[in-house]
């Protein structure tokens, strides 16, 4: 059975005091679960990834980059290399958020050089996909999640991608508000769960981990996490007010 992994993604927010104090709060609140009924993580500015990784003092909770370049090294300006990030204690990598995708312009061919990357460096990536709200009017949902995972995972094998935590985001519910329901959130989960299984087998369809993200909330987390192949949240907003991801975290139990 598919542990639930809750996941706190805080963008370009916080500060040196208040990510750590966030940071502190989710550990203490936390304390009697991370680990055991449910996976954590969140994900910190870069700037903010040691002072974070050390305010959670080995409670159990793992840390991971928004992002990372896939060359180990060079001339490559403002970016973050997976040694980088192993070095100062990270264990995940968020590959194509929606806003990755949408705002900085990365394709499915640069995304798939870091899933690969952050494999072959020791880190856990977490593949986001999703559609954007006029794709879901035009119906394009499948076929957007479907070019979005194929291309995501294109030359993996089935032990590199055993590895790797798929996001399902509609793009249309981040930051909106709009939330999909949990019908649209289990309908594009079984998606992605079947297109493992045509990709690779039967088991490692079953083994890998698929969260919901789009405007998790304590109100809507629980039904959300209900549905058969919801494994879990990539939470946004939300994890950035402690009560509210602790809440979310238990609605995963």
């Amino acid at each position: 059975m598919r542990k639930p992994f809750v996941a706190g993604n805080w963008k370009m927010n916080t500060d040196s005091q208040s990510s750590v104090n966030l940071a502190g709060g989710i550990a203490s609140g936390s304390s009697e679960v991370a680990g055991r009924g449910v996976d954590i993580a969140v994900f910190p500015p870069f700037v903010y990834l040691p002072s974070v990784i050390k305010a959670l003092n080995m409670a159990n909770i793992a840390v991971g980059a928004q992002d990372v370049y896939f060359e180990q090294n060079g001339a490559f300006t403002g970016e973050i290399s997976v040694s980088m990030l192993k070095d100062v204690g990270c264990t995940y990598a968020l590959c194509g958020h929606s806003e990755r995708r949408h705002v900085i312009g990365e394709t499915d061919e640069l995304i798939n050089k870091k899933v690969a990357a952050a494999i072959s460096g020791g880190l856990l990536p977490v593949l986001c996909v999703g559609e954007l709200l006029e794709e879901r009017k035009a119906s394009q949902t499948n076929e957007v999640v479907t070019r979005q995972v194929q291309n995501g995972l294109a030359g993996l094998s089935v032990e590199k991608v055993s590895a790797v935590t798929i996001a399902y985001e509609p793009v249309w519910a981040i930051g909106t508000g709009l939330t999909a329901t949990p019908e649209q959130a289990q309908q594009a989960h079984e998606l992605v769960r079947k297109l493992l299984a045509e990709m690779y087998d039967d088991q490692l369809a079953e083994e890998i981990r698929i969260l919901y993200g789009g405007s998790v909330k304590p109100e809507n987390a629980a039904e959300l996490m209900r549905q058969q192949d919801v494994d879990g949240s990539l939470v946004g907003g939300a994890s950035l007010k402690t009560d509210d991801f602790l809440a979310i975290i238990q609605a995963a139990l």
